[in-house]
């Protein structure tokens, strides 16, 4: 397994929770665990992510800014998906609400657009996922 760069460590509250939200529901595979340490480091194709129970593993607190629903206010973490759709029908089952509805977005780049087909799902400490598939590109709209 290639390690990237940039592999984001999300605290979370209950780790069996999170780990079966981000396995089930979003697809992520379990490539490594410490149970012991309530940790997991999942991968989603070339996306890489950790979780990391509180009060378990590493916590890293902050004095005078307790954890507290919703974390990771301000962020939200974009991932590369295969489909959208398969993901999407998992959580219309699970009954967990979209934070933003599935649309097509291009945004420009330089001298081209890239598009994505995406929405936003909240996981169960409050971490946004933005999750996408890939249109490719086209020229700039005029």
């Amino acid at each position: 397994m290639r390690r990237n760069a940039l592999v984001p460590e999300l605290a979370v509250s209950d780790w069996q929770t999170s780990r079966t939200f981000y396995r089930d529901l979003v697809g992520f595979e379990v490539a490594y665990e410490r149970p012991e340490e309530g940790f997991s480091f999942l991968t989603l194709g070339d996306a890489q992510l950790m979780i990391d129970q509180i009060g378990i593993g590493r916590t890293f607190e902050i004095k005078d800014a307790p954890l507290a629903w919703p974390f990771g206010r301000g962020l939200n973490l974009q991932i590369l998906v295969p489909q959208v759709a398969p993901i999407l029908k998992r959580l219309e089952r699970a009954g967990v609400p979209l934070h933003l509805p599935l649309k097509e977005k291009w945004y420009r780049r330089d001298d081209h657009e890239v598009g994505n087909r995406q929405f936003v799902v909240v996981d169960p400490d409050g971490y946004l996922l933005r999750l996408f598939e890939d249109l490719g590109k086209r020229p700039v709209a005029q």
